[in-house]
């Protein structure tokens, strides 16, 4: 594992290095067995020339010895030889390695060098400058990659511009949209302060009025004997000024504070069916009251019961098909007290919509759809239970308040 890592990490120059001092062991290893072999056959030749001499009874030593000398020169200068010749051999491959290695180096820092460019431009190389073939191939390679990233890289840069500018121009309009809606915030707020302020005015202004005309009316019939016109004036004059109560108890709700007191339900229940009934029979409607043997009392504002029992006597009135009866029922219920409102009326297809703000199910009819509104923000701040059920035969409204003293 260590020497597989060391190769890993190895440069070219260092494996050229390797490379060069193997080739140099084996070249010495190859010339000393060569010269090994070379100096045993000598030493056999050597020995057979002695051999012969002795067999011939050559007693000259002189011509033996110069014989010898004779080889050892040769022999010496035939080692000489192939040394020289392995040197040369040897540095002839050097050069041609060394040629070789420069031109390798040379093609590898050309991709170095163009690697390193194409990080900040898009620059090909030139195919001519490669010497290798296998280089050529991987040019045309390298180019064909630098030139895709370069096209990707110029269209991110496009696509960042155009987002750049539209990021820009979304802003502007935004800046804008909220620049025109803080001046609609404001001019609502003006609206709605002067309208406010317009309501304020108006039930100030019609509460004289109205009670001058109440009270023409009854110093009247002290006098003289009700007829069908003072009738209508009277119904009229008093669906007005529930309006007027409903429109004060708005415009008052949100800044005095309406405290509670101990009320009769049923004496406060029975003087407002007292004061819709000239009402209720210019619509042709009559009321039947069931009367409770209790005396029933609850800990709760005037103002908001008021609210309460008129918006709901009034939309029976309005609701209620002709020549029919409501029905008006207080009944104990353990601690607590159900105020019930019953008639035979078209049948309300939504029940849960007729709290709310505007809505009328019958467009034809007069009103804003405030009343029943008016009258759920009540109970719902007082914790009253209200509900509401409607068929063919019967419409109801009830309404569960707690006793006092249970």
């Amino acid at each position: 594992m260590k020497i597989k890592s060391l190769f890993q990490n190895i440069t070219i120059k260092q494996a050229d290095v390797f490379t060069i001092l193997i080739i140099f062991l084996f070249t010495m290893i190859f010339v000393g067995l060569l010269v090994e072999e070379m100096y045993e056959e000598y030493e056999r030749a050597l020995e057979k020339s002695y051999v012969i001499k002795l067999d011939d009874n050559i007693s000259n030593i002189d011509i033996l010895a110069q014989n010898q000398k004779k080889l050892k020169s040769l022999l010496i200068k035939t080692v000489l030889a192939i040394v020289t010749l392995s040197f040369i051999i040897f540095a002839i491959f050097l050069g041609l390695n060394n040629l070789f290695n420069k031109l390798l180096q040379r093609d590898t820092q050309t991709f170095l060098d163009f690697f390193k460019r194409a990080v900040d431009r898009e620059e090909a190389i030139n195919p001519n400058t490669i010497f290798f073939q296998d280089f050529k191939v991987m040019v045309g390679y390298a180019n064909e990659m630098v030139h895709k990233i370069n096209e990707q890289k110029n269209s991110l840069i496009e696509l960042n511009l155009g987002l750049e500018e539209r990021v820009k121009k979304k802003t502007t309009a935004l800046l804008q949209i909220n620049e025109n809606l803080e001046k609609e915030k404001i001019f609502s707020q003006d609206l709605l302060k002067a309208q406010k302020e317009f309501l304020r005015y108006t039930v100030h202004e019609t509460n004289t009025p109205l009670s001058v005309i109440l009270t023409s009316i009854e110093l009247y019939l002290m006098k003289n004997k009700k007829d069908r016109q003072i009738s209508k004036i009277e119904a009229a004059a008093k669906n007005i000024f529930s309006i007027y109560d409903d429109l004060s108890y708005l415009v008052k709700k949100d800044h005095i504070e309406y405290k509670k007191t101990v009320i009769n339900l049923e004496n406060f229940l029975r003087s407002r069916i007292d004061f819709f009934k000239d009402v209720a029979e210019l619509s042709r409607i009559k009321f039947d009251y069931y009367k409770t043997s209790e005396e029933l009392h609850v800990y709760f504002n005037q103002t908001k019961l008021q609210r309460i029992i008129d918006n709901t006597l009034t939309n029976a009135i309005k609701y209620t098909l002709p020549n029919e009866v409501v029905h008006v029922k207080l009944e104990k219920l353990g601690a607590f007290v159900e105020f019930l409102v019953s008639s035979k009326s078209k049948i309300i297809k939504d029940t849960d919509k007729v709290f709310e703000a505007y809505y009328r199910e019958e467009k034809s009819r007069d009103g804003f759809g405030l009343g029943l509104r008016l009258v759920k923000s009540i109970c719902d701040e007082e914790g009253v239970e209200v509900k509401v059920s409607s068929s063919d035969s019967l419409t109801m409204f009830s309404y569960k308040f707690k006793v006092m003293g249970d």
